[in-house]
């Protein structure tokens, strides 16, 4: 049996990824293989396909995607715990990187978690690494406490997006960051917008919330944006750093003076802390039941994932250059072309 995927065939563009047809996997023994229905795009989909010197960076040719939903196919020798026809989601984390932008995908049983009835595939895809993360964020490393006052950068954003909607759940009072055309986004989500292009988000959050907010959440990166941050928290604040999605515009050079700054940071008198999220592959039971449960959460319409666009696997390029571009409100998602 055939099945197409899409590969970085260099380090470039969008043009760089191409489909391919060869023969589907084969699970392994402990393996299943699933019928992919949506796969998510990440913006470190982007940095991996764009430099190969990004530490992590899988050699060319690669698949990228690490979220992925779909129907369980078939199951290698051992496999008791799923069953053909169930519909589940699961991280490529046991991959390496990425592998998600296929037809197939073949993983470890213990990879995939059952989505319960009722939920449409693309809002499950958003729950998968976007919500994971902002639930390791919020809840594993901040260890926010109910009507805490938070300011989430890149609001509008996947993860952005998935921290406002736990914050909701969670009853904190938001605020976030976006560009001028995703201030009504924001607002939809509950949270207070700043126009990051307009505004200076420091001297708007003590406008705001005169002794500083609780808790930050920083994907951005760069030396001066945490040092920013880290002046927007109160007394006891926390400033949560968990990405470099400066890198897109400025470059890799971000990555270390990010790292310099989070070490002055760190060791600057005062109460408030710098905090780093952990790896959400490291731990497979907290993975699978805190997956499971927001998802359970999904099933229940307690979370509302926003989905940008809808995108066909065999346009993965189109939809890298969305992202890229900017100015997108949500997670945009790969679907099965046929």
């Amino acid at each position: 049996m055939k099945h197409q995927r899409i590969v970085v065939s260099r380090h470039g563009g969008p043009e760089v990824l191409e489909p391919i047809t060869e023969e589907a996997p084969q699970p392994r023994a402990g393996e299943a293989r699933v019928r992919v229905l949506c796969a998510g795009v990440s913006a470190y989909d982007l940095m991996f396909r764009r430099s190969g010197v990004l530490p992590g960076t899988p050699r060319v040719p690669f698949t990228p995607g690490e979220d992925v939903v779909g129907t369980v196919d078939a199951l290698g020798e051992g496999v008791v715990d799923l069953e053909p026809g169930q519909l589940v989601a699961g991280a490529t984390f046991c991959l390496g990187v990425g592998g998600g932008y296929a037809e197939y995908v073949c993983m470890p049983s213990k990879e995939w978690v059952v989505v319960p009835p009722g939920v449409d595939p693309a809002d499950a895809a958003c729950i998968v690494v976007n919500y994971l993360t902002a639930y390791m964020a919020m809840h594993t490393t901040a260890r926010i406490r109910g009507s805490e006052r938070v300011l989430v950068h890149g609001a509008a954003g996947g993860v952005g997006s998935a921290l406002l909607d736990l914050g909701r759940l969670a009853g904190l009072e938001a605020y976030g960051t976006a560009s001028t055309g995703n201030q009504e986004f924001v607002a939809s989500l509950g949270a207070t917008p700043i126009d990051y292009r307009r505004e200076d988000f420091v001297e708007r959050v003590r406008q705001l919330v005169p002794g500083g907010v609780d808790v930050v959440f920083d994907p951005i990166g760069g030396a001066r944006q945490l040092w920013r941050s880290y002046r927007a928290l109160g007394r006891d604040g926390r400033l949560v750093w968990f990405g470099v999605a400066a890198s897109k515009d400025r470059g890799l050079r971000v990555i270390p003076l990010t790292l310099v700054m989070r070490g002055l940071l760190t060791v600057w008198p005062g109460r408030r802390r710098i905090l780093s999220t952990g790896d959400l592959g490291a731990d497979n039971r907290w993975y699978r039941d805190t997956l499971g449960e927001l998802l359970d959460l999904l099933a229940a319409k307690k979370l509302t994932p926003a989905i940008a666009e809808r995108v066909p696997l065999r346009q993965a390029a189109r939809a890298h250059a969305l992202l890229e571009r900017g100015g997108v409100a949500g997670k945009i998602v790969l679907v099965r072309d046929g």
